[in-house]
């Protein structure tokens, strides 16, 4: 394969038999074992609108990370509404959430995902329809300044996607395991680079997208991002490789090990999740007649509230708002702070459980 040709039609240029090697055989086992577990256990929470938030908005984090668009977990969980104020990073994170969330919807309607879905989610992350990019993408080099990788030309976009969906959609083109299939369509909408800005946070949100299409996932909690980010040199020079030589297998035991420890991790925090949700739920409806499902599920869609956020989901007034969060701070279940003219109230073991960190502490 040229490095500096258009990428080809997946279903020509790969056979599927290519992958049935004890290497990538065995990994798919681990990989689809560790994911069908993370689906159990996810399923496993009444509200799993809770993990989508929580999750989804940890995805956004370290997706925008491997774009070096960086915030602090202190300054996302508290700024986690559109309108908030913030820093240009916490926005753009915030948008990568909406963007997951327009696509998964998407999806869970259709049992599709299509091209007109991928132009979707990258509108929401740029919160902006530009469409297909109308100029020739920017060039790779290497660090001799030679030319590694050239985008396909625009004229070329609209038939690369049209043969990226039917690779997506049409399980006969390409009968392999749809772990396998995630891996390539991955590198294959890298190297189309179709939009101006979002390539990369647009390529990750089809991941775990596809899964849910597959049925591998109820819903959005792979957080492959966070295995990226650890091993960002391997995930580019992996990508490199299957354009210089043809390295795909490579590439596929790359994915899959990412879909394994993170798919891992994801049902220790989501066992930790529910553990912390069930005491909670147990401490406060002992305690305290205000107790509701509304409630619970506020305090665990983030780890930081305001009496805004009270008033909104509970349907009470400010006063009523006030009165519930300083109970429960008084009880320990929340630690009160306060950040410049705003109290915020925060649930710490949600936050460590999230984060590993313990949440700062003081005035802003």
């Amino acid at each position: 394969m040229s490095i500096l040709s258009p990428p080809p039609q997946l279903a020509q240029a790969v056979s599927p038999a290519r992958f049935e090697t004890p290497a990538v055989l065995k990994k798919l086992v681990a990989a689809n074992r560790q994911l069908a577990e993370l689906k159990g256990v996810a399923a496993s929470i009444p509200n799993q609108g809770i993990l989508i938030s929580t999750l989804g908005l940890q995805e956004a984090k370290e997706s925008s990370a491997i774009e070096n668009i960086v915030t602090t977990h202190d300054e996302l969980f508290r700024e986690n509404t559109p309108d908030s104020p913030g820093s240009a990073a916490a926005k753009e994170v915030r948008q990568y959430e909406h963007a997951l969330q327009i696509g998964y919807a998407a999806v869970r309607q259709t049992g599709l995902l299509t091209g007109n879905h991928i132009l979707e989610i990258q509108a929401a992350l740029e919160q902006s329809r530009p469409g297909y990019r109308k100029l020739p993408g920017t060039t790779l080099k290497d660090g001799t300044g030679r030319v590694i990788y050239t985008p396909p030309s625009p004229e070329l976009l609209p038939d690369l996607m049209s043969d990226l969906e039917r690779f997506i959609n049409d399980a006969a083109l390409f009968d392999a395991d749809p772990l396998v299939k995630m891996a390539l369509i991955h590198h294959q909408f890298e190297s189309i680079h179709p939009f101006y800005d979002g390539n990369g946070r647009t390529g990750r949100i089809i991941n775990v997208l596809y899964l849910v299409k597959e049925k591998h996932l109820d819903i959005p909690v792979l957080y492959l991002s966070r295995a990226i980010v650890r091993t960002k040199a391997d995930y580019y020079s992996k990508l490199q490789a299957v354009r210089e030589r043809d390295a795909w297998e490579d590439w596929v035991l790359y994915m899959l090990d990412a879909v394994e420890t993170t798919a891992a991790e994801g049902i220790t925090t989501i066992q930790d999740i529910k553990a912390l949700l069930l005491d909670y739920k147990h401490r406060i409806r002992a305690k305290h007649r205000f107790y509701s499902q509304d409630l619970i599920n506020n305090l665990f869609s983030f780890p930081y509230t305001k009496i805004e956020f009270i008033q909104h989901d509970l349907k009470v007034s400010r006063l009523t708002a006030t009165r519930y969060l300083d109970a429960l701070a008084a009880d320990g279940l929340l630690r009160k702070r306060k950040l410049g003219r705003s109290n915020y109230y925060i649930n710490e073991p949600l936050f460590r459980i999230l984060t590993g960190e313990a949440p700062p502490t003081g005035e802003q």
